[in-house]
C-alpha cells in the first residue's frame, strides 16, 4: 500500500532512543545534552519585542496578498542584514522559506534529477539523509579531517568524490557537529573547484552569527562561482525556531541566477509555506533583535569556551576547540565504543548524548551541545568522565 519512501521511514527506533522513551515512561529524568533549542537552556528572544513585532506583522498582513518569493519588505530587511555583513544581495535574489530544512529540499529539487549526487561533508548532520530521500537524490560524502587543532576539508577526498552525476557541493560553516569554520583559503579553493567542475555550492550559514574568531565569515557568495545558494534564518540567529523564518540567497552569473529564481519561485508558489504575519514582522525583528543578538553571541561564546575547557580537564576526552556554533565532537581516548558509552550514559545516569556514528564520525566520538547551563554541564561532564574512566580502556559491557 505504501511508497518506497513510506517503507524507508518505517524503521524501528534505535536502542538509544528506546531507552530514552523507557526512562520517560517510567518517570525517570532525562537530561538532553544534544538539544540545540536554546529555549531549553533558558535563552529566549525578549518577549516584549517579539510581541510588538508579531502584533505589527498581524496588522500588516490582515489582507492576504502572498508573494511566492516572500514579502518584499521582509526580503528588503534580509538584504539590509547582508549589507551589514559586507555582502550585496538584492531583495530580488532572495526566496523566503519556512526554515533551512525546506531550503535544502528546494535546493535539491532545483539542481538534481533522481539519482543525481550532492557532495556533503562527513561528519554530517543525520537529517540530510531524510531530506535526500524525499528529494530522490544521493548524498556523496567528502571528508573533514582533524589537522592540528582544526577540522579541515580533505581536498583529495573531495576531488575523489566528484563524479559525472555530481550537481553541487554542500558547505556547512560553522559546521555541525565539529564546530569547524571554513577559512578564507578553504572557501576560495572550494569556489575554484566548483567553477572548474561547473558545480553549484549550497552554503549553509545558520550558525554564522556564532563565529568565535574576529572578522567576517568567509562566504562563497562573495566569490565568482557557477551558482551559490546561501541558506540562513532566524531559528539560530534570534533563537526563534518556532517563527519558521528562513531564506535562500541566490548569487552567481545573472542568467543562472534568474533561471534558479524562476524555478524556486514556482516551487515556493506551490506551497506558499511561510506565515504571512511572520514575514511582515521580519524588518522589526531585525531592528529589535540586534541588542539581543549581541548578548546572545556573548553567551554562546562563554558557554562554548567553558564546555571546551571543562572537557579538556579529563584525559579520557579529546576535543578540538570549535570555531563556531553550538556543538562539540569529543573523542574518547581510551578505546571505548561510542554507541555503548552513549547508551550507558543514558541508562545509568539519564544523560542523553549522541554516539559519533550518528554523524559518521570515524573513530570513537560522542557529540553534545555546549549550550546547557554551565553548572548543569559541569556536573554532567564530570559524570561522563567518571563513566569513561570506569571502562578502563575496554568497551563497556551492557
Amino acid at each position: 500500500m505504501f511508497s518506497s519512501i513510506g517503507q524507508h521511514f518505517d524503521q524501528p527506533q534505535n536502542r538509544l532512543y528506546q531507552e530514552r522513551e523507557r526512562r520517560r515512561a517510567s518517570g525517570l529524568p532525562v537530561l538532553d545534552l544534544v538539544s540545540g533549542n536554546v529555549h531549553d537552556q533558558g535563552i529566549h528572544f525578549p518577549a516584549d519585542s517579539l510581541r510588538k513585532a508579531m502584533d505589527t506583522g498581524l496588522r500588516l498582513s490582515r489582507s492576504y496578498r502572498p508573494d511566492p518569493r516572500g514579502q518584499k519588505k521582509a526580503r528588503e530587511g534580509i538584504s539590509r542584514f547582508y549589507r551589514t555583513e559586507g555582502l550585496s544581495i538584492p531583495p530580488e535574489q532572495l526566496i523566503l522559506t519556512p526554515g533551512t530544512s525546506l531550503s535544502y529540499l528546494y535546493a535539491f529539487k532545483l539542481l538534481g534529477n533522481p539519482g543525481d549526487e550532492f557532495l556533503c561533508p562527513r561528519p554530517t548532520y543525520p537529517l540530510f539523509d531524510s531530506i535526500a530521500t524525499l528529494a530522490d537524490i544521493q548524498l556523496r560524502p567528502y571528508p573533514l579531517r582533524p589537522e592540528g587543532r582544526r577540522w579541515v576539508i580533505d581536498w583529495e577526498g573531495l576531488s575523489a568524490a566528484i563524479t559525472d552525476r555530481s550537481r553541487a557541493i554542500v558547505l556547512i560553516s560553522p559546521h555541525n557537529p565539529t564546530g569547524a569554520v571554513a577559512s578564507p583559503e578553504e572557501v576560495d579553493r572550494l569556489c575554484h573547484l566548483a567553477a572548474e567542475k561547473d558545480l553549484a555550492i549550497i552554503s549553509d550559514e545558520v550558525f554564522s552569527p556564532f563565529v568565535f574568531a574576529k572578522g567576517p565569515l568567509p562566504r562563497p557568495a562573495s566569490h565568482a562561482t557557477p551558482l551559490v545558494l546561501t541558506l540562513n534564518g532566524f531559528s539560530k540567529m534570534f533563537a526563534l525556531p518556532g517563527s519558521k523564518i528562513g531564506w535562500m540567497a541566490v548569487t552567481g552569473p545573472a542568467p543562472r541566477v534568474q533561471q534558479a529564481l524562476k524555478t524556486l519561485e514556482m516551487i515556493s508558489d506551490t506551497f506558499l509555506p511561510v506565515h504571512e504575519a511572520a514575514q511582515a514582522a521580519v524588518p522589526l525583528l531585525f531592528q529589535r533583535g540586534r541588542p539581543f543578538l549581541n548578548r546572545f553571541q556573548t553567551e554562546v561564546r562563554r558557554r562554548m569556551r567553558l564546555a571546551t575547557r571543562e572537557l579538556s580537564r579529563y584525559p579520557v576526552f579529546d576535543v578540538i576547540p570549535p570555531e563556531g556554533g553550538f556543538y562539540l565532537a569529543v573523542r574518547l581516548t581510551n578505546g571505548l565504543d561510542d554507541e555503548r558509552f552513549a547508551y550507558e550514559a543514558l541508562h545509568r545516569h539519564g544523560l542523553l548524548i549522541h554516539p559519533g556514528f550518528f554523524y559518521e564520525l570515524e573513530g570513537s566520538y560522542f557529540v553534545l551541545s555546549g549550550m546547557e547551563k554551565p553548572a548543569v554541564l559541569r556536573t554532567a561532564l564530570r559524570t561522563l568522565a567518571r563513566l569513561a574512566r570506569g571502562g578502563r580502556g575496554r568497551c563497556l559491557v551492557l
